[in-house]
């Protein structure tokens, strides 16, 4: 997969085996919405988030209780051997509860710091510096997130006042946006001069409208080699957030904006948290920016096409893959550049499925009962009767294994099934594809 999108140069920053910054791929980020004082059910999500693809997860730190059993989670998932980082999210009391808790402290991979809500008056400065001096102290980077539902009310007194003296002062949204950008910047000013290398430190300005967020990650990439953290804040439920993260990220992303991203979708209810995992790399892969899993080919459908069985084909081809890849990319390098088509008739069916590595056209309203299946974009066989579904599946298995596997053995599995159905492939597998 490839893209021609130029990454914005920043600095790189290291969280364990992670790394976060433009010589990097975009790291795919999530949250837990558990109780963070019940460890094993903080563990258990976790584990889904980190299984589901999320290369770091966020926990909520907000009392004595859940600072407590930070390492005890730490320890769970080391035990399961989920490497995922943990970063620590704190507010009002951080300063307390990492002082208080020192195995909070070193089993969180990274601290995400909000300067809005440290503290009051001349007791931010002191408990932001406080926080600081902790990440200093166990090594740790720090996320410093600004957020305009807690911007700091005296930084946003000071540019109001600043703007209203201004012979043609700015809007107040703009004045607004300019306030963000500036706490992120001054706010990791302060905490390099409190001993913080630039290198662990990464950036966020997050609002909930598209045109906002844009306009702040644009003004702030300008302004800083920082690496930026992407996210649309309170996004919304179901299609709703999906679409205004996507629409928002994509312009930044397509822009060279943006290390890391996060999806804040609000689940439905009995709704999987990992969602935001699976639409953050959807979104980059969409993109060409990273692959993930082989992606499918399904055409929408229309009056030519037969019933709901391409449908159906198309949607358990796509839980078939995401289901192997946990297995799959530990034995076949390179798979998740995959691309599978599955399509309804023989309009755009043919001409899909040669340009896919591996495709089948169904047959349509009216149309043969037969469903043609190509290969590294020659026919090579055709499918018919009730098992096109199952048939198709153990295809696809053995293509992934013959192809990205290399074996002998792999290759002739793949042979024999396709002779099975036609003997006219034979001329294919004797010229050595796939």
């Amino acid at each position: 997969m490839s893209s021609n999108i130029v990454r914005r140069k920043t600095r790189q920053v290291r969280i364990g085996p992670v790394t976060i910054g433009s010589a990097s791929p975009i790291v795919v980020q999530a949250m837990t919405n558990t109780d963070t004082a019940d460890a094993r059910a903080t563990a258990a999500q976790v584990e889904q988030l980190a299984l589901a693809g999320a290369e770091l997860v966020r926990i909520t730190v907000n009392g004595h209780e859940a600072a407590a059993q930070v390492a005890k989670i730490r320890e769970l998932l080391d035990a399961r051997d989920i490497q995922v980082p943990l970063v620590g999210d704190f507010h009002f009391n951080g300063h307390r509860l990492l002082a208080t808790y020192p195995d909070c402290a070193q089993a969180l991979g990274k601290y995400r710091i909000n300067p809005g809500n440290v503290g009051k008056g001349a007791r931010r400065d002191e408990q932001f510096c406080e926080m600081i001096e902790m990440a200093c102290r166990y090594d740790k980077p720090v996320r410093i997130g600004v957020n305009w539902g807690s911007l700091d009310p005296q930084l946003l007194a000071r540019m109001m006042d600043h703007n209203a003296a201004l012979a043609e002062p700015l809007p107040a949204d703009a004045v607004m946006r300019e306030s963000l950008v500036v706490s992120a910047l001054e706010n990791a000013q302060r905490a390099i001069e409190v001993g913080l290398p630039a290198e662990r430190i990464v950036l966020s300005a997050k609002v909930s409208h598209v045109q906002d967020l844009i306009a702040v990650y644009r003004n702030l990439a300008e302004r800083c080699d920082f690496a930026l953290h992407l996210g649309l804040t309170e996004a919304g439920m179901g299609s709703k957030g999906i679409v205004a993260s996507s629409t928002a990220l994509a312009v930044l992303l397509q822009e060279g904006i943006g290390d890391t991203l996060r999806i804040s979708l609000t689940p439905e209810p009995g709704g999987e948290r990992s969602r935001e995992v699976l639409v953050a790399q959807q979104i980059l892969q969409t993109m060409g920016l990273r692959a993930f899993t082989p992606s499918v080919v399904a055409c929408p459908g229309c009056g030519r096409t037969h019933s709901s069985f391409f449908q159906e084909l198309a949607q358990q081809i796509e839980d078939y893959l995401r289901e192997q890849m946990p297995l799959w990319k530990s034995r076949f390098s390179g798979v998740e550049q995959l691309q599978v088509a599955v399509m309804g008739c023989v309009v755009n069916g043919p001409g899909e499925s040669r340009l896919a590595d591996i495709g089948i056209s169904l047959p349509g309203a009216g149309e043969h009962p037969s469903a043609p299946v190509y290969m590294n974009g020659e026919r090579v066989l055709t499918l018919k009767g009730e098992a096109i579904a199952q048939e198709f599946t153990l295809l696809l298995e053995a293509y992934v294994a013959a192809r990205y596997s290399g074996q002998a053995q792999a290759r002739c599995v793949l042979d024999e099934l396709i002779e099975r159905h036609d003997a006219t492939a034979r001329g294919l597998i004797a010229r050595g594809k796939p």
